[in-house]
């Protein structure tokens, strides 16, 4: 286990750059031009981006971003 410090500001830069990964990672998981095994792994990306969300954001922020279940994966 790992520890950070950082002040509020900090926490705020983090949280923006976390959300807007995850819009453009929602937007590219919607193209139908890529490919099944790239959104495959951007699916394991936008889950590990959003367990970092979790630890910085409030539980409403983080309810906006909760990944939705796939049936077929």
């Amino acid at each position: 286990m790992l520890g950070l410090l950082i002040n509020e500001m900090e926490q705020k830069e983090i949280e923006y750059l976390l959300k807007r990964e995850l819009e453009e990672l929602l937007l590219d998981l919607g193209d139908s031009r890529i490919d099944q095994m790239v959104k495959r792994a951007m699916r394991e990306r936008y889950r590990n981006l959003f367990q970092l969300l979790r630890r910085v954001a409030s539980e409403q922020e983080c309810m906006k971003y909760m990944p939705k279940r796939q049936e077929n994966q």
